[in-house]
């Protein structure tokens, strides 16, 4: 049996800022009208899915992927609103600059989101719970919103907490309490539990870490695969991913849901032509191109196919992506009508970036 490992050598100091319902946070800041009232951002009750819900809309239980038609059914009197994805980037730009005033070491998972690692940081604070509430006020500050943040020793426990005292919150982990915590905490909760997973790990009778912590590697292993060592380092407090600055895209896209569904190849040729056009504009704008593009088609009934093809060369003008794209359209037969359909480029020319210097580790000062 592999020896359990002591989380205390991998000890860090990780905030993980997490913006309150952003779009739509945003959406009611700049029109004062739609405060307190359920918003969707995205979507239509007709058709489309939901980018964001307000925490107004979010008690009806509307939330971010789910049709506009099954939202406003749950909430008759919910406002769609459209997305302003350009706005929201100026804003995200501005929190940015806000991480950046602090540690250079910061990661963003979207918008909305992301890691810093504050272990050194530029005000040679040693608390990284007053760190993480002071960027929050001066993100009030500088923007108008709320952000809420979890702070704790790796990037797993940091996200788990960041959600604990949602909206306008935070909460800090703080190592003395990680274990506690972490036997605590229902599994559903942890990275990389998904819903099937879970549901597989209930039927175990496993419910939460410490349950979870019962099962020795080789049990986890035989279960779950090669995510069993995964799930038998994090109950452990273990998680070695370190906040990485320059995350590599690893595909690009863009995608179109239909007003009716349709049911013939032909018909859709002018759509592909139109996010073939849309792919071109990000790649652009991205300075990349691809090897591998994939043709994503959603039916009527909600299932969802993809087909995909590697070329001998990068590409990235959309005459050869529509060209590419109609080929997988016509590889084989629709098996029912379509509402929606996309096309990704992967395999992109931007893995060259220079390697970073992995930082060294440092004795942490008290307070965490």
């Amino acid at each position: 049996m592999q020896p359990e490992t002591d989380f205390k050598q991998h000890i860090r100091k990780i905030i993980h800022i997490d913006m309150d319902a952003f779009y739509a946070s945003v959406e009611q800041l700049d029109f004062p009208e739609l405060q307190g009232k359920a918003i969707a951002v995205g979507g239509s009750s007709n058709r489309g899915v939901v980018a964001a819900a307000s925490y107004e809309a979010r008690k009806f239980g509307v939330k971010s992927a789910m049709s506009g038609r099954q939202a406003q059914r749950l909430c008759p009197d919910l406002i769609f609103v459209k997305a302003r994805f350009d706005r929201y980037k100026e804003i995200s730009q501005q929190i940015r600059k806000v991480f950046y005033e602090y540690t250079s070491l910061v990661e963003p998972l979207s918008l909305d989101e992301a890691y810093l690692d504050v272990t050194q940081n530029t005000q040679g604070h040693p608390s990284a719970t007053l760190l993480a509430t002071e960027i929050r006020q001066k993100i009030k500050e500088k923007t108008g919103l709320n952000a809420s943040a979890g702070v704790s020793i790796n990037k797993f426990i940091a996200k788990v907490a960041s959600d604990i005292n949602k909206p306008n919150g935070q909460k800090t982990i703080p190592p003395e309490e990680v274990i506690s915590f972490l036997e605590n905490l229902d599994v559903r909760k942890f990275y990389g539990v998904g819903k099937k997973t879970q549901e597989k790990m209930y039927a175990m009778g496993i419910f939460t870490g410490a349950d979870l912590k019962k099962m020795s590697i080789e049990e986890l292993e035989k279960n779950f695969g090669k995510s069993g060592l995964h799930y038998y380092q994090i109950v452990r407090g273990v998680h070695l991913s370190q906040v990485k600055p320059n995350r590599t895209r690893k595909s690009l896209g863009a995608e179109q849901t239909f007003s009716k569904n349709i049911s013939s190849e032909v018909f859709m040729e002018d759509k592909l032509q139109q996010i073939a056009e849309e792919v071109e504009r990000r790649l652009k704008s991205a300075q990349v191109a691809g090897k591998t593009i994939t043709l994503k088609i959603k039916y009527s009934d909600f299932s969802t196919h993809t087909r995909s093809k590697t070329l001998a060369l990068f590409i990235a003008s959309s005459s050869l992506i529509y060209e590419e794209a109609k080929a997988l359209l016509y590889q084989e037969k629709l098996k029912d009508s379509v509402r929606l359909i996309g096309i990704s480029l992967s395999n992109l020319n931007n893995d060259n970036t220079p390697k970073k210097v992995t930082p060294k580790e440092h004795q942490l000062q008290l307070p965490f």
